[in-house]
């Protein structure tokens, strides 16, 4: 290792550390409908605001022993444990993607799952600033970074189906959920308000049509002139396929199961969390994710069973678990798989 790969190793580690910080505040401030950016960081016990040199991510709360300096009372771990996993994180990503532009939406990605984890296993919510903000971030990031999708041909038009297929597919489970359940009141997506979720729906039925329009504009833009603005466009439509494909095939199995016990088994928010990283990671990648959050999903639902009893678990980190091994080794699951149907 080069001294100038040691530098960028210990800047991501410092750069990550303070991004750390920043995610607390989010993690702490969003299930309460705060907001992140005023008033300036403050003792949760006591409300003293926290002068500079006791905000110093890791140090500080290593130097103060994990108690408030001024009322005493202790600082939860987990403001540790989130400062220094996210640094930890940073420096992962960095030696697998380099320093290229590719890293930044993934860093912003990583990010948005770090908050959405520590925020459902203590509130079983996933905050709409972090599914539907990312979701939204994810769309424009993949416009103007287009190495963040596959566009080859036959994938773009094998993703355009499944997507097809998959919204057909959840308006019909949606048609027969109301007619079997319309006089219950829960249903298979339980609005955190009726205006977040208007909003979400009315994204879907934009980005159906942004999909079809793409397409159909696609012979125009491959004519000579266009050839900048073609990657980009084609980044954007793979993006808007990974979004309603990863929301849609998880509502789609929330509302399977709701018609079979009975009752809600899958959260909105899970539902605008996958579909986040659909935006990021296209189609085949989060089709991928969402098969393998189960495995972990089932083991950790095992434990807890076993331990507490409770059948209910915090869906989110296991999304964001499947959705970083579909992140890291999506592509060579996904050959394996292939290879081992006899397709290659």
């Amino acid at each position: 290792m080069t001294n100038l790969d040691g530098f960028f190793l210990f800047a991501f580690f410092i750069l990550g550390a303070i991004v750390g910080s920043f995610l607390n505040v989010c993690i702490v401030r969003l299930p309460k409908m705060q907001s992140i950016v005023a008033p300036a960081s403050r003792c949760i016990h006591c409300a003293t605001p926290i002068p500079w040199y006791d905000n110093i991510p890791l140090i500080s709360f290593l130097v103060l022993r994990a108690h408030c300096r001024f009322c005493r009372k202790k600082i939860s771990f987990r403001y540790f444990l989130v400062e220094l996993l996210t640094a930890l994180a940073f420096v992962l990503f960095y030696e697998h993607f380099g320093l290229q532009l590719i890293l930044v939406p993934y860093l912003f990605l990583l990010s948005g799952f770090i908050v959405a984890t520590f925020v459902d296993l203590e509130h079983r919510i996933i905050p709409d600033e972090i599914s539907v903000g990312g979701l939204v971030a994810g769309l424009a990031l993949s416009l103007l970074v287009p190495q963040m999708h596959d566009t080859s041909d036959m994938t773009l038009l094998a993703g355009r189906w499944f997507m097809v297929i998959l919204v057909a597919f959840c308006f019909v489970l949606l048609l027969v959920g109301h007619f079997l359940q319309k006089d219950q009141e829960t249903t298979s997506i339980e609005p955190d308000t009726a205006e977040s979720d208007g909003m979400f729906y009315t994204m879907i039925l934009i980005a159906c049509g942004l999909v079809f329009l793409i397409h159909s504009l696609w012979p125009l833009l491959e004519k000579p002139g266009w050839e900048n603005i073609l990657p980009h466009t084609l980044s954007l439509e793979a993006s808007l396929i990974g979004f309603l494909a990863g929301g849609s095939s998880i509502y789609a199995m929330g509302m399977v199961g709701d018609l079979i016990f009975r009752k809600e088994s899958m959260g909105g928010g899970d539902v605008k969390m996958l579909a986040m990283v659909g935006a990021f990671l296209g189609w085949k990648l989060t089709i991928l994710a969402f098969f393998i959050a189960p495995l972990f999903g089932a083991l950790a639902g095992i434990v807890v069973k076993i331990r507490t009893k409770e059948s209910v678990i915090a869906y989110g980190p296991f999304l964001a678990l499947g959705a970083l091994v579909s992140l890291f080794w999506g592509n060579q699951i996904i050959d394996f798989i292939l290879r081992g149907y006899g397709f290659f």
